[in-house]
């Protein structure tokens, strides 16, 4: 791997001219943080360096673009403390990176950027619309894509336009919450215990919990206004874990599906990256004809809500009917070792290399388009 450090001295000879930069950025403001940052090492290392010179951004928890000059500054953390900035400038047409070092600024040409920001402030359509006034090619979905599908209550109503099955649903917004108890009735109005609440606008599991009654329903609804003003309550769906990955620009490309098989009552985020029992399942047996019902369906949606480049597509499949239910979907799907969508790609032939690869190359038709 070339680094931007050696980088940037070999570019002011004129070395790397021929070749293009690519920018990782990672971390974020997020609750996803720790996870994005073990996604883009996967990333990194999956980057031709033949083709581009790597250059990474690390965002920190409170906001500071921060210059990652070392692989293993990423690694062990001390990109943090750096007190090199570098951001993306908005202008349209220039296309750079400004670098602040030592109070002298250096405009590095970028041709691509990778982004490996999963959740709010990254994954919700705030970076794309950066990347877009800069007009600078991206990997992943745009700006309404990235958006509609961070929000929960929007994929549901972008869903049922489009007729796919899904769990019931109530909204709450946490002004909402000062009566709490109206907002416990209309729940057990529209809905039956046990029920499921999340942020709408939280990913991998942060914030969500299954409550059994009243009371649990209120703790849960105190911990997901922790993470967004938009709270989801939904039906419990009684069934199998399922995922597909989706791949492609106008024409898009579904992978096999994988199955979730959670250490825990669901897939929270303890089960997922802390629980070595969490196993997933690659092509697992399903019934007759359900795993080109998923498939499909997970084009679909993904076309629905205007998505290009990657996503994940989460469904169930319940135990009593055999009835495909779209959950969520992910526009910066994992990358981490454990994750679903590279493993997904890998079982169909095509490994971590050629799958970001596909990526970078889906980023530049849009651009050229």
């Amino acid at each position: 791997m070339i680094l931007p450090e050696e980088f940037l001295i070999n570019l002011k000879k004129g070395i790397y001219m021929a070749s293009k930069n690519i920018v990782v950025i990672m971390g974020g403001r997020s609750s996803e943080h720790e996870v994005s940052l073990v996604s883009a090492q996967t990333v990194i290392d999956s980057i031709n360096t033949d083709i581009y010179n790597i250059i990474m951004i690390g965002i920190t928890k409170d906001g500071q673009w921060k210059l990652i000059d070392q692989i293993g500054h990423l690694k062990d953390g001390s990109w943090v403390k750096s007190r090199t900035s570098a951001y993306i400038s908005p202008d349209t047409d220039k296309k750079e990176l400004c670098i602040i070092r030592d109070n002298h600024v250096e405009y590095v040409d970028i041709d691509v950027v990778f982004p490996v920001l999963h959740g709010m402030n990254g994954e919700d359509g705030t970076l794309q619309g950066l990347l877009e006034l800069a007009r600078i090619p991206y990997v992943g979905c745009g700006v309404l894509a990235s958006a509609c599908s961070m929000d929960k209550f929007y994929t549901k109503t972008i869903v049922d336009s489009i007729g796919i099955r899904q769990a019931q649903y109530v909204g709450v917004r946490r002004a909402e919450l000062k009566s709490m108890d109206d907002v416990a009735a209309r729940v057990e109005k529209e809905l039956t215990y046990p029920v499921f609440v999340k942020p709408s606008k939280a990913g991998s599991s942060q914030g969500v919990s299954k409550a059994e009654d009243r009371e649990e329903l209120l703790a849960a609804l105190r911990l997901a206004a922790e993470h967004d003003s938009k709270i989801l309550v939904e039906e419990t769906i009684v069934g199998r874990e399922l995922e597909c990955a989706v791949l492609g620009g106008w024409e898009v490309e579904a992978s096999g599906v994988g199955e979730i098989l959670a250490a825990d009552t669901f897939y929270s985020y303890e089960a997922k990256y802390n629980n070595a029992d969490s196993r997933t399942v690659v092509d697992p047996e399903l019934p007759e004809g359900k795993t080109e019902e998923i498939r499909a369906n997970a084009r679909a949606i993904f076309k629905a809500l205007d998505g290009y480049g990657l996503s994940r597509v989460d469904f169930f499949l319940t135990d009593e009917t055999n009835e495909v239910v779209f959950n969520e979907i992910n526009t910066l799907p994992g990358f981490t070792s454990i994750s679903m969508y590279p493993m997904l790609w890998e079982a169909r032939g095509l490994d971590k290399k050629a799958l970001v690869q596909k990526l970078i190359d889906l980023a530049m038709i849009r651009y050229d388009a």
